[in-house]
Parts: structure tokens; C-alpha cells; sequence
């Protein structure tokens, strides 16, 4: 059992609220993906998809295991793996995930265990790199391409697919519509010869905000699930699913001239009263959040981080606050919040999520 008093509450209602809010600007007959890959942007996978699953087509996970824990869970929605590896391939088959096959490697291991198992249009997806430069086939691979698939009668294309590189970025539109119109020409190759026509799907959440006219037959909606829209605006209209809370260990008061912490980084000048709170760097608290970078919330007031981030704990100023040991303490409660930290840390809200080490409790809100 996870016993750490520190916990992660995740918002089912408000997780509803932003998946609803994507959803209103699509056209009706757009499907909607939701990622749930990195344990749910941080927070609950398996929670997060039974919160969604009656309300999405698709998941996608980043990994085959991702998605085995959600079969093990239940969930019987199909299951996109992104980066799935070859020596895989039996346990994606064995869940029924399907994979996205991205380089011949991975595709020629594919299409043979499916003729030797044999499988029966075994559901498969095929992305093509336009501009990411990450994963994915190359135009001038459809003719091979279509070589395979059509050596095969036991595979069966669900989807093609691309990513955009800077779908939130306006300074780079020339950029990301000369990947949708690249897309474009390569689905049309590919339609032209397979006999039959794969959904197709490139916008994730920023291309949702930014180019609708791109939604084709299905978005992805990831980081927009969790609350945040890669911009101000967007941001405002969604609602916060994460609140990091943990409590008051110890407080001591520490004299003028005596320190705080590993190497001494915080030296009181006059009486202070410190806090001490159990979560630290080991729990995805960066340090650079130490030494008054950082702050939590007590009581409806904000204590800053003294002295450095230790593993387990950090130490907090409470000397004007009213406060006790076992007292609530907030590591953030909002959007804005988590944007001051990555903003501190030097990084995105993704990162801030994703790094909540998994020795944190996780409690789901209805």
C-alpha cells in the first residue's frame, strides 16, 4: 500500500469539463483520442481512462506496457501504442493493442508475425514524419510501403498519422501548414492504391486551438485533458485537474546565525520559524525551487522554500504564519501555479506533471 501522506488529487469533474470544452470545437463527426501515456501526464492512467472512456474513441499510450495495465483495468476502448518496441509485439497482440508501425523494422517484423501467427486484419497504424523529425515513414517510402501491406492479408490499417513539431507556436504557422499539406498528399497516396481509406489524424491539442480546419477524422487531445492549452487563453477556459497536497512534519524555530538544510544554503538572520513538509526532489520537486524560488500555501498563505530541496523534504518559512504540525499544506492548486514552477524550473507544465514521482498517492475526486 502507498502510505505517503503526501497526495495527488486528480479531479474527475474537471478532467470531464476539458475533454467537453476540445470536444465543442469539433465538427460532429470528428473522433477524439485522448493520451493517457506517462501515467496519465502524471497523474492516473487507468483512473483517467475510466473517467473518459464512455465519452472518447481511442486511447494512446507511449509504450506497450501502458496500455497492458489498462486491459488489466478493463478498459476495452482501442488502444494506439505510439513507440512501440518489436521484441513487444506478443504482448501488444496478446491485449489487443495496436501498434503504430513507423519504420520498415518495425513493420516487416509486424506484417511477418501477423502471416505466421496467423492473425485476421490485426488493426495496425502507420505514421509518416513531415517535419518532427522524431518518429515515423518518409514520403518517398509509400511505394514500399504499400509493397508490404500488400504481400499481407492479416493486417488491417486503422490509421494514418503524423505529428505536428510547433502547433502552438503562431510564429512557426508557414511551417505547421506545410506539414498538414504534406500529410495530405501522402494520404492521398496512400488511398489511391490501398483499396480502401484508414481514418487520418494530425492535430494534437494545440493544433486543435490553432487549426481546425486540419481536424480530419480524429484529434488527440493530451495535455488539454490535464487543464492546460499551451496558451494564456486557452488555459483560462479549462479547469485545473491536479492538486499536489501534502503536511506539516516538524516545525522548529531556529535562532539568528544558525542554518537550514544540506550545506548550510539557508543562514536565519533573525528568529524564523520553519516548517518541515514530506516531499522533496525524490518526489519530482525540483531543486531549483529551493532557497525561496519556491513556495507552498498553509492556511491560505504562501511559505516560501528555504535552504535546499532535500530528497524527502523540503523546509518552508512559516515564521507570520499561524500553523501546526499535521496542518495541510498545498504544493499547487492551480494551473498558474504549476506554470510558476516550470517557469522556475526553467521547463513546461509537461515536465512539472510527468517528473510527480509515483510514491504519491493518488486520489481520485468525483
Amino acid at each position: 500500500m502507498n502510505n505517503h501522506v503526501t497526495v495527488l488529487e486528480i479531479d474527475a469533474n474537471a478532467v470531464l469539463h476539458n475533454l467537453t470544452y476540445f470536444k465543442q470545437k469539433l465538427a460532429p463527426k470528428t473522433k477524439v483520442l485522448a493520451v493517457v501515456k506517462a501515467f496519465g501526464y502524471g497523474s492516473e492512467a487507468v483512473e483517467i481512462a475510466k473517467i473518459v472512456e464512455n465519452t472518447v474513441d481511442y486511447f494512446a499510450v507511449a509504450y506497450c506496457g501502458e496500455g497492458v495495465q489498462l486491459r488489466e483495468a478493463g478498459i476495452k476502448t482501442p488502444i494506439l501504442v505510439l513507440h512501440p518496441q518489436i521484441q513487444n509485439i506478443p504482448e501488444i497482440v496478446k491485449n489487443r493493442l495496436e501498434p503504430n508501425l513507423y519504420n520498415f523494422q518495425i513493420f516487416d517484423t509486424f506484417l511477418k508475425y501477423a502471416d505466421e501467427a496467423p492473425l485476421m486484419n490485426y488493426p495496425i497504424h502507420l505514421k509518416f514524419n513531415t517535419g518532427l523529425n522524431r518518429l515515423g515513414f518518409w514520403h518517398t517510402d509509400v511505394p514500399n510501403i504499400l509493397a508490404g501491406l500488400k504481400t499481407s492479408n492479416n493486417v488491417k490499417v486503422v490509421s494514418l498519422f503524423s505529428h505536428l513539431a510547433a502547433s502552438e507556436d503562431l510564429r512557426e504557422q508557414e511551417f505547421t501548414v506545410n506539414q498538414i499539406n504534406n500529410f495530405a498528399y501522402i494520404v492521398k497516396q496512400m488511398y489511391e492504391h490501398m483499396g480502401y481509406e484508414p481514418m487520418i489524424h494530425i492535430l494534437n491539442t494545440s493544433g486543435v486551438v490553432n487549426y481546425p480546419n486540419a481536424q480530419f477524422d480524429m484529434v488527440r487531445v493530451g495535455i488539454g485533458l490535464y487543464g492546460f492549452g499551451n496558451d494564456e487563453k486557452e488555459t483560462v477556459n479549462l479547469k485545473n485537474t491536479h492538486t499536489l497536497k501534502s503536511i506539516i512534519s516538524q516545525i522548529n524555530i531556529i535562532q539568528p546565525g544558525e542554518t537550514v538544510g544540506y550545506n548550510r544554503a539557508f543562514v536565519a538572520s533573525k528568529v524564523t520559524k520553519s516548517a518541515t513538509i514530506p516531499i522533496g526532489h525524490a518526489d519530482g520537486i525540483s531543486r531549483k525551487l529551493g532557497n525561496k524560488e519556491g513556495f507552498v500555501i498553509i492556511n491560505n498563505q504562501t511559505a516560501p522554500i528555504i535552504g535546499n530541496v532535500c530528497m524527502d523534504m523540503i523546509m518552508v518559512d512559516v515564521t507570520t504564519i499561524d500553523c501546526r504540525v499535521t496542518d495541510e499544506v498545498v504544493l499547487f492548486n492551480h494551473q498558474q501555479q504549476v506554470e510558476y514552477i516550470a517557469h522556475k524550473c526553467e521547463t513546461i507544465p509537461y515536465e512539472v506533471l510527468t517528473g510527480l514521482s509515483q510514491r504519491i498517492k493518488r486520489v481520485v475526486k468525483r
